[in-house]
């Protein structure tokens, strides 16, 4: 996916396009996990629409959940799921963000492993 050490450094224009596409993605899968945790919010602990928002969106920043105390082990259960799969998630999205920032520096650099 990315130029090997060899070749020329990519110019400044693809590199923000891949720079974008990478921003793309993370805003892609985001989104998707932030629907996801909304509709298990409404349809397992009965949450409305908008405190279902809050709590996905609450627990994908870092923040933890918000709203009315969850009453069945169902709403428990995924309610802890999703708050280990949004921890991970945000890991993973910095990942992909930084990845083309540090293998530009890496490639600018010269940086080998040997």
């Amino acid at each position: 996916m990315y130029e090997h050490a060899h070749h020329p450094l990519l110019p400044f224009r693809e590199f923000l396009k891949r720079l974008l596409s990478h921003f793309i993605l993370v805003a892609a899968i985001l989104g998707i996990s932030l629907a996801a945790g909304m509709l298990g919010f409404h349809v397992l602990a009965g949450y409305a629409w908008i405190d279902a928002y809050l709590s996905s969106a609450m627990l994908l920043g870092g923040m933890g959940p918000i709203g009315p105390e969850l009453t069945s082990n169902g709403a428990k259960f995924f309610a802890g799921l999703y708050a280990l799969y949004a921890g991970l998630l945000v890991i993973a999205a910095a990942g992909v963000l930084f990845a083309p920032v540090v293998h530009r520096i890496m490639h600018r650099l010269h940086w080998r492993e040997e």
